[in-house]
Parts: C-alpha cells; sequence; structure tokens
C-alpha cells in the first residue's frame, strides 16, 4: 500500500478540515488495517464532556476509508466510493484519547476485485471500534460502502 498516514494526514488538513480540526489523525495503514486516534479537547466536546459523536464518526470513517482509498489507489482503476449508510452504538464515555481501528482490507480487496471482474457496483459492510486508553470499548461503527467502476473519459 502506497498510502502512509502523513500522507493521509495532510490530505485530511486540505480535504476534511472540521476532522483535522478536531484532531482526528491517521496513526497508522497498511494493507489489512487503519487506525486513526482523536483526543478529548474543548473544541470537539459535547456538553457531557466527552467526544461528540459526530467527531467519533470521522475517526471511524477514515479508518474505513483510508483503506478504501488506498485499495482503489492500489488498483489502478478509476473507481468512484461512497458511504451509503451507517450505524453507530456508543457504549461508554469518549473521554481522552480514543482509537478507532479497523481490520478489513481483505474485504475491500474483494470487493474491488469483483467490481473489476464483473463491472457492477459494489455493497459492503466495514467495522471501525473506538476505545479508550485502558482498552474499553466506547463506540463501534458500521459503515457501508458502495464502489462502482468510473466510465472511461
Amino acid at each position: 500500500m502506497m498510502l502512509t498516514a502523513s500522507k493521509l494526514n495532510r490530505f485530511a488538513m486540505i480535504k476534511l478540515p472540521s476532522a483535522w480540526i478536531c484532531g482526528v489523525r491517521v496513526q497508522q495503514i497498511n494493507d489489512t488495517k487503519c487506525v486513526t486516534s482523536v483526543r478529548h479537547r474543548w473544541v470537539n466536546q459535547n456538553p457531557f464532556n466527552s467526544i461528540f459523536w459526530a467527531v467519533q464518526g470521522m475517526a471511524a470513517e477514515l479508518s474505513t476509508g483510508a483503506l478504501v482509498i488506498g485499495k482503489i489507489k492500489d488498483s489502478n482503476q478509476r473507481i468512484s466510493m461512497l458511504v451509503a449508510q451507517n450505524k453507530a452504538t456508543f457504549t461508554k464515555k469518549a473521554k481522552g484519547r480514543i482509537t478507532f481501528e479497523c481490520e478489513q482490507g481483505a474485504a475491500v480487496d474483494h470487493a474491488i476485485t469483483k467490481a473489476i471482474s464483473t463491472g457492477e457496483g459494489q455493497t459492503f459492510w466495514m467495522q471501525s471500534t473506538g476505545r479508550d486508553s485502558h482498552g474499553d470499548v466506547v463506540s463501534v461503527f458500521d459503515f457501508m460502502w458502495t464502489i462502482k467502476l468510473k466510465r472511461p473519459v
């Protein structure tokens, strides 16, 4: 995978300024997983003194979407991507640094291979789990991604 955490963080600063301002950062990315994090700060808090749910969603989505972006780049194909649905479950207040991890690179590989071989759009779910510094799960996000080959120019 050609993408690095620093390249994705520069991308976020330019293309995802709200995520950047809220402190969402990519910590690690490889062929199988992506790890992002966000730290509780004044700018991203809710009235209950924890990280606002939408900020958690940005970090979680980036952990899944970065894998999709990287796999599309590696395929050398023109492929569009879009989140069609998402679901979230919150189990604990998000305080301190929350780390989101998605380990579904293989699912993205499968969907891209199928999209290229069939020429049809593909839909697949990816999950990102957010944990606090103690390892406790604070939230789980599921994203339904759709990918489709773009028509030749």
